[in-house]
Parts: structure tokens; C-alpha cells; sequence
């Protein structure tokens, strides 16, 4: 038998309800912004367009999980306090208690058509729940050195959280690794050796967005870390135990930037 998620999250009335869907907005995915910054996230339940979307009392919101299709994940209830006419943050929100404690831990299966705003009592009837995660979803699991390729929004989740496989795994390696910029098409070839291992080196990039690399610097001073956000892309080439010869990272990184020009009109790299 099915578990129903009224009772899980014990509504009583679901016509007191706008099911919030939150989908991607055209700049991030709103799975990246709940793991990054809950505050953030809660912001986009504050945010109204040209439509009163959340025009009941509560709003009950869903993020698509995009790993997966037609899977959501459950972002919280919220009671609206008062609502103005205008576009952007102007509705005013407070966090429910009912249901806190499966946030980010409770996944549904739904299909829904386009839009972000549904009456709940239209959709209760579809919605299958499929699982329950022990805690609160906080991105990927490190699934080996060979599988390490993340945007930087996710990358700056994992760095925030102190994700401990992740950490585990990469604080104590040496390597080389990969930057492309999917808006450009270039590329930026770095490594990690001396003392600082893969977790240091990319926490940098996740604290400045450039990783005090000198063509980056300039790119993220005249955008802005969001350009970041929206366009890189790391990779880690090559993992090396802690004890090898830096000598020897330093000599496959230089062979990566020979082999994906990096240097000049296709990449970041100035040396």
C-alpha cells in the first residue's frame, strides 16, 4: 500500500494549499540553491511574477530533483502572511513546523505539465511518494576518482557542507584537473601538489569562484562568482597519491595543457 502524503505531512485540507513545483529559472536549478543556501531557497517561495501564483493561505513546496524523472523533492511548508502586488520577493513567508523534518529527505514521484503553481487538491491523487532519505539530500555521493565531474554550483555545495566522503577522498590526493567554461568553450588545466592536496586547492575556487588563478581573477572580477555558478565545469583528470614527486604533477599538468591548448585564444592558462 502506498504511502499518502497528506497524512505523512498531516494536511487536513488540501484546498488550503498551492503546491509550489520549483523548476529551474533559467539561471539555477532550484536542487543546487536548497543544497547551497537554505535561506536562499526559502527566497524563492517569497517570489511572486505577474500572477498572484500563491494566492491561499499555505504554499507546500516540491524542487525538481533533476538526477531523476519526474522526481521532486520536499522543500518545506509555509504560511503566506501577506502578499503585495508586485513582482518579486513580496510575498511574506513564515516556515511551518508541520513536516520540518522531512525536508529535504522526502521524495515524491509527480508528472505535472508546465508552471510552477497548482491548486494541491488538483494533484494529491498523482502523487506517489518513493522514499524517505535517513538525511537531508546535500548532493551526489563521491562515486570515485574516475567519476569526479561536477558543476561549480554542486562543487561549492559539497565545499560548503564539508561533505565528508567527498572530503575524505580528495583532501588527501594530489592531481590534476580541469576547468571549462561552457559558455566560452575555454578551458583552464591546474593541480594540486606540494602540500595542498584536490580539497584545498578546490576550496579555493569554491570561496572565490576563481581560485586566485590570474586569467579567472579578471573573468570573475568583471562578472561576478554567479558566472561561476552558471558556466564552470570541474574535472578531475588525474588523482596521485600523496606521496608522489610533485615533480611528476606538475609534468602531467603541462602535458594536459599541451594537449587541450589551454594556452592562448582556447584557454585560461598564462604559463
Amino acid at each position: 500500500m502506498p504511502f499518502n502524503l497528506k497524512s505523512i505531512l498531516d494536511i487536513e485540507d488540501a484546498t488550503h494549499f498551492k503546491f509550489h513545483a520549483a523548476r529551474w529559472n533559467g539561471e539555477y536549478q532550484p536542487l543546487d540553491v536548497f543544497t547551497r543556501d537554505r535561506e536562499e531557497w526559502v527566497g524563492w517561495n517569497r517570489w511572486r511574477g505577474k500572477r498572484d501564483d500563491f494566492n491561499r493561505r499555505y504554499i507546500i513546496s516540491f524542487i525538481d530533483f533533476y538526477p531523476e524523472r519526474h522526481a521532486w523533492l520536499f522543500g518545506g511548508m509555509f504560511e503566506v502572511i501577506a502578499r503585495q502586488p508586485v513582482e518579486g520577493p513580496s510575498y511574506e513567508i513564515t516556515a511551518c513546523e508541520q513536516g520540518s523534518e522531512l525536508i529535504g529527505r522526502l521524495k515524491i514521484s509527480l508528472e505535472l505539465s508546465r508552471g510552477k503553481s497548482f491548486k494541491f487538491e488538483g494533484i494529491i491523487d498523482d502523487v506517489v511518494v518513493t522514499e524517505v532519505l535517513k538525511e537531508p539530500y546535500s548532493g551526489d555521493p563521491f562515486a570515485g576518482f574516475d567519476n569526479v565531474s561536477l558543476d561549480f554550483s554542486m562543487l561549492e555545495t559539497i565545499i560548503r557542507n564539508g561533505r565528508l566522503d567527498w572530503r575524505t577522498a580528495l583532501q588527501n590526493i594530489k592531481g590534476v584537473y580541469l576547468i571549462v567554461d561552457k559558455s566560452s568553450g575555454k578551458k583552464y588545466v591546474g593541480s594540486a601538489y606540494n602540500d595542498i592536496g584536490i580539497w584545498s586547492r578546490w576550496s579555493a575556487y569554491a570561496a572565490t569562484g576563481h581560485g586566485w588563478n590570474v586569467a579567472l581573477v579578471e573573468l570573475i572580477a568583471d562578472k561576478g562568482i554567479a558566472y561561476a555558478r552558471e558556466n564552470f565545469r570541474m574535472t578531475l583528470l588525474e588523482a596521485w597519491p600523496y606521496r608522489t614527486e610533485d615533480k611528476v604533477i606538475i609534468s602531467r599538468e603541462t602535458h594536459w595543457k599541451e594537449a587541450l591548448l589551454t594556452r592562448g585564444d582556447f584557454g585560461y592558462n598564462r604559463n
